[in-house]
């Protein structure tokens, strides 16, 4: 009995061992022959060709601009200030930051009675110095006729002494005769010599009222002139900033009472790199006075104003780069600017001959193009970058006459195939770009293979929510991307 229960289990082991071996067979003859159908459904691909915009490239003169960023601000600034002390009696009523005033309105003015006084005074110092000299003047007039009495009298005691000496000598004057008329003649002498030094102190009296008079007349210009500096007119038009004053304060002199700024003289202040600047120059290396555009942005608003290049900085600044340039603007109208404004400018360059102008996404940034060669390949070459405009490149050294690729993706290369679109905008004559005999990348369906595939998808309980909706859109459309359709029918063809 112990016999047939092994036996029995030795047999049912065998049978269970048979069954595996089998079971296994089965399996790798299906899958021998689900390989086979696999690689019998594989298709062949096929090349992939892209659609290119593409331009010419044509030489060209093209003027490259440069554009920098900077402030406006006022050519002419004043400094108003108090040139004598006193109490402030009159002020403007324009005199306040933003207060617009003209060419000759009073500003403000010193309390001017202690000035006042102080004209007066000078003008009676003048009249009595002139007073003194007109004295002075006569002294000297009656000492000089003085002066020429007694030069009359000696003449008549010489004639004496010479008449007594000759009638002495006929015998008929005596010796007391000629002695009395020689000291007549020494007396009028004596008398000549005193009015001469009368009239050398009255010389030296008006020579002295005189300068008298020049100090009490300067007095006189310095109280004119600081009795006028108690009232400060406006010297030219403009923008009052910075004010500090109100009436009836006392102000010391020379003390900053606000600012004038000259909103007739705006300029522009913007930085620019040093290759910039030196295209700025002419042949002898000065600024061109070169006419130029200021933007000034008001909202959505963009004015522009015109310019010219007037100088460059004297020095470069601590921590900065570049050339300080400024350019005045030319008739600003000051409804729509005001100093302290952030511009944008736009200075024309040399003309540059013998370029292309295309656009900045058709190059890579050491310069590199794609051509449409032969069979419609691309070929990638090198051009020179000249200029940055925008959007837009300006280069040189390249093929004239030769198709280009105006946008640069990614997987486009040497020696992929393309299909060079035309660039083209509503409006234009020219015809669309005829069709060419390569693959597309749709691909019409008819209905029972559409549905073999959404019913694929849709059975798929391994593929995502968000992947299963992507697909089905791709194929609820009349023209499917052949790579989807490849994709899933491989997949049923695996399945089978």
């Amino acid at each position: 009995m112990r016999m047939l229960t092994r036996t029995s289990f030795g047999l049912a082991v065998g049978g269970a061992a048979l069954a595996v071996l089998f079971s296994a067979g089965g399996m790798l003859y299906r899958a021998w022959e689900d390989g086979s159908s696999a690689a019998t459904n594989v298709r062949t691909p096929r090349e992939r060709i892209y659609s290119v915009t593409v331009g010419v490239l044509e030489a060209e003169v093209v003027t490259p601009v440069v554009t920098g960023y900077g402030h406006l601000t006022s050519g002419r600034t004043l400094d108003l200030r108090s040139a004598v002390a006193g109490t402030l009696v009159e002020l403007s009523e324009n005199f306040r930051d933003g207060g617009v005033v003209a060419a000759g309105d009073v500003l403000f003015r010193i309390n001017p009675s202690r000035l006042e006084t102080g004209l007066a005074l000078a003008k009676a110092d003048v009249a009595e110095a002139q007073a003194e000299l007109a004295q002075a003047k006569a002294a000297l007039e009656l000492g000089r006729l003085e002066v020429g009495t007694a030069q009359v009298q000696l003449d008549l005691r010489l004639q004496a002494v010479a008449r007594q000496e000759d009638l002495r000598a006929r015998g008929v004057a005596t010796e007391a005769d000629v002695e009395t008329a020689v000291l007549a003649r020494a007396a009028a002498e004596q008398t000549l010599v005193s009015r001469r030094q009368i009239v050398a102190g009255d010389e030296a009296r008006v020579g002295q009222a005189a300068i008298t008079v020049t100090r009490r007349e300067i007095m006189l210009d310095d109280a004119q002139r600081s009795l006028a500096e108690t009232t400060v007119t406006a010297p030219f038009a403009g923008v009052i900033s910075d004010a500090s004053a109100a009436q009836g304060r006392l102000v010391s002199a020379n003390e900053q009472l606000g600012e004038l700024i000259d909103t007739g003289d705006i300029e522009v202040v913007f930085r620019v790199t040093n290759n910039q600047y030196s295209r700025l120059l002419n042949a002898q290396g000065a600024l061109r006075k070169t006419d130029m555009s200021v933007l000034v942005q008001r909202g959505r608003a963009v004015t522009e104003f015109p310019a010219t290049l007037d100088r460059a900085g004297s020095g470069l600044e601590e921590g900065q780069v570049g050339r300080l340039v400024y350019a005045k603007l030319i008739e600003p109208d000051l409804n729509l600017i005001q100093t302290g404004d952030f511009v944008t400018v736009r200075i024309p360059e040399k003309p540059l001959e013998g370029v292309a102008s295309i656009p900045a996404t058709a190059a890579t940034a050491d310069g590199r193009i794609l051509l449409i060669a032969d069979g419609n390949r691309l070929e990638e070459v090198q051009v020179t970058l000249l200029r940055h405009q925008g959007d837009m490149l300006i280069v040189g050294d390249f093929p004239a006459g030769s198709q280009y690729v105006k946008v640069r993706a990614l997987q486009l290369g040497s020696g992929i195939m393309v299909t060079p679109v035309a660039e083209w905008s509503e409006g234009d004559e020219q015809a669309a770009p005829a069709p060419t005999d390569a693959v597309p990348d749709t691909i019409a369906l008819d209905d029972a293979r559409r549905a073999r595939i959404i019913a694929f998808i849709e059975a798929s309980e391994q593929m995502k929510p968000e992947m299963r909706d992507k697909f089905l859109k791709e194929l609820g459309r009349a023209d499917v991307p052949i790579a989807t359709v490849e994709k899933f029918e491989a997949k049923m063809a695996e399945s089978e």
